[in-house]
C-alpha cells in the first residue's frame, strides 16, 4: 500500500539537536512542510555525504519553510558522538532523531528487518501531516538535496495551485499545466 496522502503515524523519540537532547514527535511535523530523511547508520560511508548535503542546503530548505528530520536506528547518544567527531556531521543544524527500537522506521515502512537498519527513505510531509513525496533508494545510492528541493518546490506549488500540475523537470518559475480535455493527446 502506498504511503502517499496518508497521515504520519504517532511517534515519540529522543533526538540530538543543536547541542541538546530533545523529544521529537509527529506533532512537530504539523503546520509546516517537513522532510523525514531515513538513513542506515551513523559512522558509515554514504550516509554522511547525504546528511552533509542536506546541511549544506539547509538555509534553502528553511527559506521554503521546510524542517528536516534525519532518522536512523542509532541512539541519540550515538548521534551526538557522530556530530562531535565528524566535520561533515558537525555542520548539521536540523534534528537527528534516534529510533533504536525501529518503531518510526517501521511506521514509514523502511525497516530492513534482518539488519535492524533503515533503507534510504525520503518522505516529504505537508503542513496537514500527510505524506506527499516518497523516495526509497538502495543502500549504495546516495540522494541529492538539490533534487529534493526541486520536488518540494513542485509539491508546494501544486498545494497552492490545486488546478495546476508540474511537468517533468519543472523548475520554480517555469510553466505548469492545467489538466483539461484540451490537453489530452497534445503533450
Amino acid at each position: 500500500m502506498s504511503l502517499i496522502n496518508t497521515e504520519v503515524k504517532p511517534f515519540t523519540a529522543q533526538a540530538y539537536h543543536q547541542g541538546e537532547f530533545i523529544t521529537a514527535s509527529e506533532a512537530d511535523l504539523q503546520g509546516k512542510w517537513s522532510v523525514v530523511f531515513f538513513y542506515p547508520a551513523d559512522f558509515t560511508f554514504v550516509c554522511p555525504t547525504e546528511l552533509g548535503d542536506l546541511a549544506d542546503n539547509y538555509a534553502e530548505f528553511q527559506r521554503l519553510g521546510v524542517e528536516i528530520y534525519s532518522v536512523s536506528t542509532d541512539s541519540h547518544f550515538t548521534h551526538k558522538a557522530w556530530h562531535d567527531t565528524s566535520d561533515t556531521i558537525g555542520k548539521i543544524q536540523y534534528p537527528m532523531i534516534a529510533d533504536p527500537t525501529g518503531a518510526i522506521t517501521r511506521n514509514f515502512d523502511v525497516m530492513i528487518e534482518e539488519d535492524g537498519m533503515a533503507d534510504r527513505g525520503t518522505f516529504v510531509i505537508d503542513p496537514s501531516g500527510k505524506i506527499q513525496i516518497v523516495e526509497i533508494t538502495a543502500g549504495g545510492i546516495g540522494r541529492n538535496a538539490s533534487e529534493l528541493l526541486r520536488k518540494i518546490k513542485a509539491a508546494q506549488y501544486v498545494a497552492a495551485h490545486p488546478n495546476e500540475v508540474c511537468p517533468a523537470k519543472w523548475e520554480e518559475g517555469e510553466a505548469t499545466l492545467a489538466p483539461s480535455l484540451d490537453l489530452v493527446g497534445k503533450i
